[in-house]
């Protein structure tokens, strides 16, 4: 993975869209539209089947920090409705706002592809230093958007649940990924705690729809050394060369963590603290430069 230098990236997230779409994919047999979710108390298999379309939002901001500096994150939803409001902890959690948009018909259409077209064209000649637009949503009704974020000079990628998305946008993006297919999605890592030295707490609670925190609230040990694989995981996606550059590494680390310190977990160094986790990454030291990469047995595919 390339270091990026002076990038500076905005997300905006269509949350109705990418939950519905990302339910209706696992579930083509009974699909849902957002007034089926908006009742106080859903039908019970409903709910269950919710649970199992829960949605990553951590794997797709982790995927947007790997292009640069995430400077704005924006969601928009009807945030009363219940499936939503059991991510907006995790989602505040990540500092991303929350766009309230309340429906003005009763097939309870929000209205959130107009509010959100014109959030980003009015960020982009506020902030001219912008460099990338991450649109999460597969509507067709955000083509045009892409057409104007790339006419005004920005790269433009899109992130969208597989069958439920446009080919028409896909196309008006420079880049597409699909939520299937994005770098650390569902990780385990239950299997690292054989390399941690250090217990492992465990949550008594899980919330019904997670987002995948920055680090762990248990152990900092295993919450650094997650951190760690998904920057990697992030840049063996991204790049054409297995040896990462360790300074590239760390800063996604930081990107994704602004909190993360390896003296904060007892290590004077970053060099340290990759040694310290040589059984799940190797360091190449080539003179004063250091090169990482995650050994195969931890090299999933994404």
């Amino acid at each position: 993975m390339t270091e990026q230098l002076d990038t500076r990236v905005a997300v905006y997230i269509d949350f109705d869209n990418i939950v519905i779409s990302r339910y209706n994919q696992l579930h083509r047999k009974h699909p849902v539209r957002l007034r089926d979710l908006a009742v106080p108390n859903p039908d019970p298999a409903i709910a269950q089947r919710l649970v199992e379309a829960t949605v990553d939002l951590g794997a797709i901001l982790d995927f947007a920090t790997s292009y640069g500096n995430v400077v704005i994150s924006r969601a928009y939803a009807d945030w009363s409705v219940p499936v939503n409001a059991s991510y907006q902890k995790q989602l505040i959690g990540r500092a991303v706002d929350l766009t309230q948009m309340f429906p003005t018909v009763t097939s309870m259409k929000n209205g959130a592809d107009i509010r959100l077209a014109v959030d980003v064209v009015e960020d982009l000649f506020r902030l001219p230093d912008i460099t990338h637009v991450v649109i999460v949503a597969g509507d067709s009704d955000y083509i045009a958007l892409a057409q104007r974020c790339k006419r005004l000079g920005r790269r433009v990628i899109g992130i969208g649940v597989a069958g439920s998305t446009s080919t028409s946008l896909a196309d008006a993006c420079d880049e597409f990924e699909n939520y299937d297919e994005l770098p650390g999605l569902d990780d385990d890592t239950d299997d690292l705690d054989e390399v941690i030295v250090a217990p492992v707490a465990t949550a008594s609670t899980a919330p019904a729809a997670k987002t995948k925190p920055a680090t762990s609230p248990g152990n900092p040990q295993k919450a650094a050394t997650q951190l760690f694989m998904r920057a990697l995981r992030l840049g063996h996606a991204k790049g054409d060369n297995d040896w990462l550059p360790a300074t590239t590494v760390k800063n996604q680390m930081l990107r994704i963590n602004p909190s993360f310190s390896e003296k904060g977990v007892g290590f004077s160094s970053f060099t340290e603290f990759v040694k310290d986790r040589n059984s799940i990454a190797e360091l190449r030291e080539d003179g004063q430069a250091r090169y990482i990469r995650l050994r195969p047995s931890y090299l999933k595919d994404s």
